[in-house]
């Protein structure tokens, strides 16, 4: 299993709650048509926590996508689909900015 997970920022002629708005009743339902993507998790930002400790990371972020596929060659049929093609097209009209990363995930904690 691979996951996917992407920051992302607002397009700036958007509110956060226009974004999240976009993000989960129009993008979201395109996701849906993707084959290939097992899972998809929208974390919508509520707010922040920060420690005395550590110094905060400079960031701006209006929401969290992660996405599992079987293994990378999964994700790549996937992203080369129709289906995808029309989910990235529509993420150009409200992602700003984005930042992905490919990730093996150790679980520490099971969930249940």
């Amino acid at each position: 299993m691979i996951k996917v997970l992407s920051l992302l920022t607002r397009k700036p002629e958007y509110t956060h709650e226009q974004f999240v708005k976009h993000w989960l009743e129009i993008h979201g339902p395109l996701a849906r048509a993707v084959p290939g993507i097992r899972r998809y998790v929208q974390s919508h930002i509520t707010g922040t926590r920060t420690r005395a400790d550590v110094p905060e990371v400079e960031v701006a972020v209006d929401g969290i996508a992660e996405l599992w596929y079987d293994d990378a060659a999964a994700l790549a049929r996937s992203a080369a689909t129709p289906e995808a093609k029309r989910l990235y097209a529509d993420g150009a009209l409200f992602i700003g900015r984005i930042k992905t990363f490919v990730i093996e995930e150790k679980e520490i904690i099971p969930g249940g």
